[in-house]
């Protein structure tokens, strides 16, 4: 399979970092994870990944703050933010993100979510 790009997994429960890096990495990306918003900031700035997906409840910081200092960043503009939840869509639907994976999810969703951000990036000028 062709490489999609780098895809950088923030989420603190391993489980599911694992479970998302593996359908990820089927898909055809390269993934790297962080159990801490700490370190997953760290990690895109040092290296911007094409798509970020980031839980919302981590234990430092928490995923709005992630997704602020990426936005804050110039070396990510060109990242897909996903933002990976159980909370309630109205506490998200103000976040500047690409997309939201409602949690528990699905290898399809996944999948799916993944199709869709490949199409809004090749649509971009």
């Amino acid at each position: 399979m062709d490489q999609q790009g780098h895809a950088l997994v923030i989420e603190d429960e391993r489980d599911v970092l694992e479970l998302l890096s593996g359908h990820l990495d089927r898909l055809g990306y390269r993934v790297t994870g962080a159990q801490t918003g700490e370190r997953g900031v760290a990690m895109a700035l040092a290296e911007p990944p094409d798509v970020v997906v980031v839980d919302m409840l981590l234990p430092d910081i928490d995923g709005r703050e992630v997704v602020r200092r990426l936005k804050a960043d110039g070396r990510t503009d060109h990242c897909a933010i996903v933002v990976c939840s159980v909370l309630d869509a109205d506490e998200i639907a103000d976040m500047p993100v690409d997309a939201v994976l409602a949690k528990p999810f699905g290898k399809a969703a996944v999948a799916e979510l993944v199709r869709a951000l490949a199409d809004r990036r090749e649509a971009k000028p």
